[in-house]
């Protein structure tokens, strides 16, 4: 019996996938969205089933019939095997980083607007039903949540802005764990006829979008992780995706905590960190399998659900039509007070960006339900604990709820998009498409013309051609108002999100050729994402903050550095500085290739004086880089050349690895020698994938003794000095004495420049000079705070053991009194900090050095505010 039934309900599920495949190109003739038509054929393939079933005609298709009727997926199984897929691929495919600012929004829509809806639902439902207000409520929480499939397929096909398939998007994420949630608590209500508390649903609804969240993040950081210990497998990579969503929905799920919350969070953690973890193409072929798996499982709800519909409408009356009517409207105004009551709220409290009228106006007609709907309502159905009338009810409403939103709403929504215009491009992309279009016809001019030549084709053929484009130039020449649609100040912006999108393709690109670890990958597209919104939002001024943040330690930096200073550990420091030396080359390197990226495709889009400031920005970040590095170089100058030189040869085999490939594509070499070839890069490349390391107190004891201030200790005391000295490399602006505050590490400046103010005056420190021991030695209380004006590198040791140094050693304090006075001598007139901390610099021209670096930081941030 079982053999004989699974051949059949696989044969269905072949004959739907097929027809599935018919309805698109119908669809897209017909300008309806996708979901209408499966919607249609799900309805016809129940209703004809049923009718053959009772006819007596023939019984040639009785047992299709019946396996479409009866077909082995109930509620829970049809919620648990697609339910987790919708949610997941929605989350993949949505942009994190940019979604995070619209969070306020997304979660206003998602559960308050699902909340609304379900009490305003059932309260206008309550007086006419004769039923009671739990079952008003039940059905109000079935029909709360939205399905964004439709409505994301118009926006797509007819190019609605981006924001508000986001947004729409975005919603879907939540709504559905939502009305699932409050499903969950009202159902027992009616299968044991006991009340609801307020007080007890509202904390388990918290904790289960609070708990989901978090176990789905965990789950999702998990996966990444392991993905990273089975790097170079894509196979078993790709599969760590496919159970994923499982796992998180199912243990959430049994442990009464929201699955598809869960699902939601792991999906977005993946689709935040999967760029910068799996390989570029291993993390396409992700996107391209899901979306696949989501066309499947999307189009199949819909027939399936859609062939529920005939038997949920059986003993439909014309009382029943008046209740569907009121539910849509009670359910439309509720979206209605929600949108455009509560959005503006958010606006006003700068919780969220602005939405224009028309995004409302469309994100409340676009509320669509779909088959989530129709499987809870199924669920209801088949529940024999609920009363027959009851089931029947919520049965008829809910279907009816769904096809009202689905035939009306669905087949009106591409017009109102189009008439409200929110399928045209932006002021700022419409200006920008001219000045695009007249200089790139331009360029496909003269290489069709090469191509003509080189090809040998006649002349009147390519005039032919040549006419049109011509033709073409003119009229988008005619029609651009770029330099007068947009403003300076939008085009640098416009720029400099060019430049950091161009940024983030670089990366990309590097990492698949393994020339970049995961980890320096994600800081780095984490950073470049950051200098996209930063720009977006706030032009220059926030691209360059961006910048900064990108070389300021890491807070791992920053830990490695803790540990090394108070537990004498070096490892992590080392580890931490190899990753920042890799970060800051990788960025160097990234950095010029932007400068000839503006120079070649930016400039003749923007103007040369535009191009010009956008440059001066680039120079600036490459020199802030260079210094970074420099600080870095000048104590690991051996360990520097070999980063270099194994980055330099991973690209080499990249060369060499597509060189193959060409040779293999114009039949020079055979398949056979190919893969000969290429087993002999991925060797070479395997092997230089071990990590380097590198000795972290190289060159400490010459550094401690060419410090002036120790000066006639001798050289064993040197030696054991340096064993235990701590090493500190510091940001511009970065404090390392803080005022008042006593004196507990004191510092031998190694790299960089320091400052300090006293009396309305500058004093600067540079290489030689000590700090914080005065202050040690006369009080031990920091009287004045000192900062780092560039990147530095500190040799630190305790105060304790300083103290101990200086007692032992009088010459020390000797050494630290004679260059105050000598500083005193050399500018009489000037505040001084005593002792130490005046000491002049041992460079010459130090302080006229450190002005000049001063003027050109503060260029930065005053060029960021023009």
């Amino acid at each position: 019996m079982m053999m004989v039934g699974l051949p059949a309900v696989l044969l269905s599920i072949a004959l739907l996938l097929v027809a599935v495949c018919a309805v698109q190109p119908v669809a897209r003739r017909l300008a309806l969205p996708e979901t209408v038509l499966l919607a249609v054929v799900g309805i016809v393939l129940g209703g004809a089933a049923d009718v053959l079933l009772r006819s007596s005609v023939t019984n040639v298709f009785d047992g299709a019939a019946r396996t479409l009727l009866d077909f082995p997926v109930d509620s829970e199984a049809f919620l648990l095997i697609f339910l987790p897929i919708l949610v997941f691929q929605g989350s993949l495919m949505i942009d994190v980083r940019r979604l995070a600012h619209e969070a306020a929004t997304v979660l206003l829509l998602a559960i308050v607007a699902v909340i609304v809806s379900t009490a305003a639902i059932g309260f206008a439902l309550y007086p006419f039903s004769g039923m009671p207000l739990v079952v008003c409520l039940t059905l109000g929480a079935i029909v709360a949540n939205t399905d964004p499939s439709a409505v994301a397929a118009i926006f797509g096909e007819i190019g609605a802005a981006s924001r508000l398939t986001r947004l729409v998007e975005g919603e879907a994420l939540l709504n559905d764990a939502a009305a699932i949630s409050i499903f969950g608590i009202l159902l027992p209500a009616l299968t044991t006829h006991a009340e609801v508390s307020v007080g007890p649903a509202i904390v388990d609804f918290v904790l289960s979008f609070g708990g989901a969240l978090v176990v789905g993040a965990l789950l999702g950081r998990l996966t990444l992780w392991t993905t990273t210990l089975i790097g170079g497998t894509p196979a078993a990579e790709v599969t760590l995706t496919i159970a994923l969503p499982y796992v998180a929905y199912i243990v959430c799920d049994r442990f009464g905590m929201s699955g598809v919350v869960a699902t939601a969070a792991a999906g977005l953690v993946y689709s935040a960190y999967g760029p910068s973890t799996l390989r570029p193409q291993t993390w396409r072929f992700v996107q391209e399998l899901w979306e696949q798996l989501v066309f499947w499982a999307g189009s199949l709800v819909f027939v399936l659900a859609s062939m529920l519909v005939p038997r949920l409408l059986i003993g439909m009356t014309r009382w029943d039509v008046v209740l569907i009517l009121i539910a849509v409207a009670a359910g439309l105004a509720a979206r209605t007070a929600v949108v455009f009551g509560m959005l503006p709220v958010l606006a006003a409290t700068k919780l969220s960006p602005p939405v224009p009228t028309p995004f409302k106006a469309t994100m409340v007609w676009g509320g669509l339900r779909g088959a989530i709907t129709l499987a809870l309502a199924l669920a209801v159905a088949e529940n024999s604990h609920v009363n027959a009338q009851v089931a029947h009810f919520i049965g008829i409403i809910a279907t009816g709820f769904v096809l009202f939103t689905l035939f009306l709403n669905g087949t009106t929504l591409r017009h109102l998009v189009i008439r409200l215009k929110l399928d045209q491009l932006s002021p700022i992309d419409q200006a920008l498409r001219h000045q695009v279009l007249s200089i790139g016809l331009g360029e496909v001019k003269e290489r069709t013309r090469r191509v003509a030549g080189d090809l040998g084709f006649p002349a009147h053929a390519m005039k032919h051609v040549l006419d049109k484009l011509d033709r073409r130039i003119a009229a988008e020449q005619a029609a651009n108002t770029f330099d007068t649609a947009l403003g300076d100040r939008q085009r640098v912006t416009l720029a400099l999100i060019t430049i950091a999108n161009q940024e983030r393709s670089i990366l990309l690109d590097l990492f698949r050729t393994r020339g970049i670890s995961r980890r320096v990958m994600e800081t780095l597209l984490r950073s470049a994402e950051a200098m996209i919104d930063g720009a977006r939002l706030e032009g220059r001024f926030g691209y360059v903050q961006a910048v900064r943040r990108r070389l300021s330690p890491s807070w791992r930096f920053r830990l490695a550095q803790m540990i090394h200073h108070r537990l004498h550990l070096d490892a992590p420091l080392m580890y931490a500085m190899m990753e920042r030396f890799e970060m800051l080359m990788v960025a160097h390197i990234v950095s010029l290739s932007l400068t000839r990226f503006m120079r070649r495709r930016v400039e003749p889009t923007l103007g040369t004086r535009l191009a010009d400031i956008v440059s001066e920005v680039l120079e600036r970040q490459q020199k802030l880089l260079e210094e970074a590095i420099g600080t870095m170089r000048l104590h690991y100058q051996g360990y520097t050349e070999a980063l270099e030189s194994r980055m330099l040869r991973q690209v080499a085999l990249r060369l060499e690895g597509e060189q193959y490939d060409e040779l293999l594509s114009e039949s020079l070499i055979s398949e056979e020698l190919h893969a000969e070839l290429f087993r002999g890069v991925e060797q070479r490349r395997h092997r230089m994938e071990r990590r380097m390391r590198f000795n972290l107190k190289s060159g400490i004891e010459s550094r401690i003794k060419a410090i002036p201030a120790l000066n006639g200790v001798p050289v064993a005391v040197l030696h054991d000095l340096a064993m235990s000295v701590a090493i500190h490399f510091t940001a511009p602006n970065e404090r390392i004495l803080k005022r008042d505050r006593p004196v507990r590490m004191v510092y031998f400046i190694s790299a960089g420049q320091f400052e300090a103010h006293v009396d309305e005056h500058d004093i600067h420190f540079g290489p030689g000079t000590v700090l914080g021991a005065d202050d040690l030695l006369n009080g031990g209380r920091v009287r004045t705070s000192v900062r780092s004006l560039r990147f530095g590198h500190l040799l630190a040791i305790s105060a304790k053991e300083f103290l101990r140094l200086a007692e032992e050693y009088p010459v020390v304090r000797e050494n630290l009194d004679r260059q105050s006075r000598v500083r005193m001598g050399e500018q009489p007139n000037q505040p001084l900090l005593p002792g130490p901390a005046a000491t002049a610099s041992p460079l010459p021209g130090l302080t006229q050095a450190v002005s000049s670096d001063l003027a050109s930081g503060n260029e930065i941030e005053a060029a960021s505010h023009r």
